[in-house]
């Protein structure tokens, strides 16, 4: 058992979510802009997600999104044992950061959320936020370019802030930590599942899309030799 990688996905969703949440109640004090506050969000989002892949990738693989975990056993890439510390990790984790954002706005450590944020339009979002992220993923691997995960993912995520009507939070864990802040960045609890159902859609999706794509240029490369 390998529990430094169980730590690094731990510490990656947590601090992912810490950033997110504490990003948030940042921008809610620096600006009554609602524009504004989004980009603070999105671009204090980007950065730590990046370093956080860079630094913990080499480690767990840096999934810290139980949809990618998912999608790895899916593909016999993650055992089942690892699957379920993953997902328990990026869970806990995920709560545990949003905890750490909302005492140091001196919050309620648990401040659950009032946000709603429901309606067909933010669940496509979801899909296409999340389908983005997890056929980038697989057309990385593909390509065997995954080192450059740290900028794409990260880049991805920033730009689906600004062009999803949900605001692209494609990841359960995250979605969970944050109904647990009543702040910018929250999400009601109520709202929750029907986030996640969206979110594993889109990465169902998002999975079967990368794999033809790098599928089909295996063969384009096999073809040419």
């Amino acid at each position: 058992m390998n529990l430094r990688k169980y730590a690094a996905e731990f510490l990656g969703t947590f601090m992912l979510v810490a950033v997110v949440v504490g990003s948030g109640n940042m921008a809610t004090n620096l600006s009554a802009d609602k524009g504004m506050d989004l980009l603070i969000n999105a671009i204090s989002t980007v950065l730590a997600l990046g370093i956080l892949i860079l630094v913990l990738g080499p480690i767990s693989g840096a999934h810290f999104n139980p949809v990618v975990s998912l999608s790895e056993w899916l593909q016999k890439r993650l055992e089942s044992f690892d699957l379920f510390c993953f997902l328990l990790v990026q869970f806990s984790g995920g709560i545990l950061g949003a905890m750490l954002a909302n005492l140091m706005f001196k919050n309620p450590a648990i401040f659950l959320s009032n946000r709603i944020r429901s309606g067909f339009s933010l669940w496509l979002g979801e899909v296409v936020a999340t389908a983005g992220l997890l056929f980038l993923i697989q057309v990385l691997r593909g390509q065997n370019r995954l080192n450059l995960a740290p900028l794409v993912l990260a880049t991805w995520i920033g730009s689906a802030y600004f062009f999803t009507s949900s605001t692209s939070f494609a990841n359960p864990a995250v979605t969970l930590g944050r109904g647990f802040s009543d702040t910018f960045s929250g999400i009601a609890l109520q709202s929750v599942p029907l986030f996640i159902v969206a979110q594993i859609i889109g990465a169902t999706l998002g999975t079967l899309g990368g794999r033809y794509f790098s599928n089909t240029k295996e063969k384009g490369a096999a073809h040419e030799s």
